[in-house]
């Protein structure tokens, strides 16, 4: 994979095949989480954060999906990611800032068209531009504060896929 793609994405995602049945994979995960983590499993989703004690606005939590299409043979699909409302709040800013600029576009080839000064328009589309890399900043700024953390989670991920594949693999 390209060195590129590893470092634009901003939501790492990781796949790991175990040789164990789904069902017994998703019993595996209804254990008492080590300090300081907490485990959520909901179905085939499994969550796994930190505690409310040691969580800051940065903190990532990784969230695993167990799938499977061939018996015997499982495939967790792992993303790390910030908090849910955290997320959905930078992609609302996201949304919000592109919808503006298209508006901003349209309103700009109207009077264009109409022959007025477009000046403000496309200073402020130029502004828009300067916000949304701003967010993109920030939003790095994000990944690199929670790296360590998510550092953590990984390694306590891991530790949980080599004791269920030692007690339930081949």
């Amino acid at each position: 994979m390209s060195e590129l793609v590893n470092e634009i994405v901003l939501r790492p995602r990781f796949d790991i095949r175990l040789y164990t049945d789904p069902d017994t994979l998703k019993a595996a995960f209804d254990i008492q989480p080590k300090d300081p983590f907490l485990l959520k499993r909901i179905d085939e989703h499994v969550y796994i954060r930190f505690k409310k004690e040691k969580t800051t606005f940065w903190s990532p939590q990784l969230h695993l999906e167990i799938s499977s299409f061939s018996p015997k043979k499982s495939t967790i699909h792992g993303v790390f990611g910030p908090n849910p409302t955290l997320w959905t709040f930078f992609m609302f800013l996201h949304f919000g800032v592109a919808t503006t600029f298209i508006i901003m576009g349209i309103f700009a080839y109207s009077k264009h068209s109409l022959g007025h000064d477009i000046t403000l328009w496309l200073i402020g589309m130029g502004f828009l531009v300067v916000i949304w890399f701003t967010l993109y900043a920030f939003g790095r700024l994000g990944k690199a504060k929670g790296k360590p953390q998510m550092q953590q989670l990984r390694k306590y991920a891991d530790e949980l896929f080599i004791g269920i594949q030692k007690e339930h693999g081949q």
